[in-house]
């Protein structure tokens, strides 16, 4: 790879997951001083932490990693902006800055027993297993209790991962539960015949009311209600609504709510004049990630809400090419 000739302009990159580290790519090549800020202490954002091994050994995305860290990207771990430090204090001393930090703050039910032990976010289930190598047991001891009866509640991708994870990690009875019909699974289809192949129990049209418990604070039960699909709702998608008097309890001892995930508050609260949309997301240029604060840009999760790594990869490349041009 031809590294243009270094110049002397920098640019700091928050997030090293697939927006960042595609932003550090493009602007590396271009000739600028790149740093990679990572809060947590593995770089790869969702790539390490949410998808799971069977999906993406993570001997592939430590290549990447090294590949980017040999033309002479910067990575700093451990590194909470927002906490370890402003954005207004990367504006000091980077001529632009990237927020690539994703969307990993889970949403959850708000059904009674939700708290219990045995109840995890899909964010939660898949770092525990994957970054912290619970996968690889007895050799890495990370606690995780993997029940014998799981129900994973949502029909995503993260849904569908969390799902195949549990069969993995010695699930007899993996359920996927969701309020829709097959039809409107948001799932992509090739995951859903790997599931199904797999022996997970998909169950449409139920939805969860409450979670049950034992006097230790275990789960024990998920109560369900079934479901019929009504008029379209702005999504586009038919509406479900609950059938009245159809609850019913089904047998769990690990609940995982995959319901979707938004980006973390901690930037936009600390950063004056950066403007939030719904949910929190960053507002920005579609056609070039800036943001309503001149040099600051910002692309992936933290300004879509979850969406595919494709589509962060496909931001970041656009907010690399605006950056250069910003800085020309």
């Amino acid at each position: 790879i031809n590294l243009a000739n270094k110049q002397s302009k920098s640019v700091a990159v928050v997030g090293g997951g697939p927006a960042g580290l595609t932003v550090a790519g493009e602007l590396i090549q271009l000739g600028y001083r790149v740093t990679v800020l990572e809060a947590l202490h593995k770089l790869g954002g969702v790539l390490v932490y949410g998808i799971p091994e069977f999906r993406l050994p993570k001997a592939i995305l430590q290549a990447e990693v090294d590949q980017l860290a040999e033309m002479g990207v910067e990575f700093r771990t451990n590194h909470v902006v927002g906490r370890t430090e402003l954005v207004d204090e990367l504006l000091g001393r980077y001529d632009a800055v990237f927020i690539g930090t994703g969307a990993g703050l889970p949403y959850f039910m708000n059904v009674p027993g939700e708290n219990l032990n045995g109840v995890y976010s899909a964010n939660e289930f898949l770092t525990r297993l994957n970054l912290m190598r619970a996968y690889r047991f007895p050799e890495w001891d990370t606690p995780i209790k993997v029940g014998k009866r799981v129900a994973v509640i949502g029909g995503g991708n993260t849904a569908m991962d969390a799902v195949r994870t549990a069969k993995r990690m010695g699930a007899e009875h993996a359920y996927l539960i969701y309020r829709r019909s097959r039809t409107e699974l948001p799932a992509r289809a090739e995951e859903v015949h790997h599931a199904e192949e797999e022996g997970i129990a998909f169950r449409f049209l139920e939805a969860p009311v409450a979670v049950q418990g034992n006097r230790k604070g275990w789960v024990t039960h998920i109560e369900l209600i079934k479901m019929q699909l009504g008029e379209p709702d702005e999504s586009g998608r038919r509406r479900p609504v609950p059938i009245a008097n159809s609850n019913y309890t089904i047998e769990v001892d690990t609940v995982v709510v995959a319901i979707g995930q938004g980006p973390n508050p901690l930037i936009p609260r600390t950063t004056p004049g950066l403007k939030t949309g719904k949910h929190g997301i960053i507002t920005i240029d579609p056609e070039t990630g800036a943001t309503s604060k001149p040099g600051v840009f910002a692309g992936g999760d933290v300004a879509t809400g979850g969406a595919t790594v494709i589509l962060a990869m496909g931001a970041g490349k656009k907010a690399a090419q605006a950056i250069h041009t910003y800085l020309g």
